[in-house]
């Protein structure tokens, strides 16, 4: 059983999140697909494959390849389902705790987008969730994912994220092969972002 912190713990709960997003607590929420994944699926796309978008929220980043989007909450997800089908945007939902996606769904996916989610957990579940997200790539599959937020601005959630701690939480199921700074960023992250493109090892 992961050793889950008493001042985080309630992120692991999805009354927490409905809550937050029934009294409009979601400042997260972009409104749009995320500027980075764009710029990059713009020029220079992952291969094509079945996709996972973990913690999705509204879905607006579960857009393009074949995706599977996850999220805790029933409400977010009836919300997400119908933006997609105004926007006649093929997209499979479906309410699952992120956590159990290896165990749940192995070698399931070419590839998971990130972004958001790993910084709204507890941050002493973050290994655990790194784990989950291996178990559910398929050997040679790919972690495009941006971090959020470098600098913290509030206690959290989203709690801050540290470029070394990733690279030692992933290592040594993923194999990072680029790392960069986005080159557009939504408003207030600009210079708190650091993205990655990570293949699985199958270690």
């Amino acid at each position: 059983m992961a050793r889950v912190s008493p001042t985080f713990g309630r992120t692991s709960l999805p009354d927490f999140w409905d809550e937050l997003y029934s009294r409009g607590g979601d400042a997260w929420d972009l409104g749009r697909a995320a500027q980075p994944l764009v710029d990059f699926l713009d020029t220079t796309p992952p291969p094509r494959g079945r996709v996972a978008v973990p913690g999705c929220g509204r879905g607006h980043d579960a857009h393009g390849y074949e995706v599977t989007a996850f999220d805790f909450v029933p409400s977010v997800l009836d919300v997400a389902r119908r933006l997609a089908a105004r926007e006649h945007v093929t997209v499979s939902f479906e309410q699952r705790d992120v956590f159990t996606l290896g165990r749940d769904l192995p070698h399931a996916f070419d590839g998971v987008w990130e972004y958001t989610c790993y910084c709204a957990i507890d941050p002493a579940r973050r290994a655990e969730y790194v784990r989950a997200l291996a178990g559910t790539l398929r050997a040679g599959g790919w972690l495009l994912a941006c971090f959020f937020p470098l600098r913290a601005q509030s206690a959290g959630p989203p709690f801050v994220v540290s470029p070394d701690e990733v690279r030692r939480l992933l290592a040594p199921a993923f194999r990072i092969e680029r790392a960069f700074a986005p080159l557009r960023s939504a408003r207030g992250r600009q210079g708190r972002e650091w993205m990655i493109l990570a293949r699985r090892t199958g270690a």
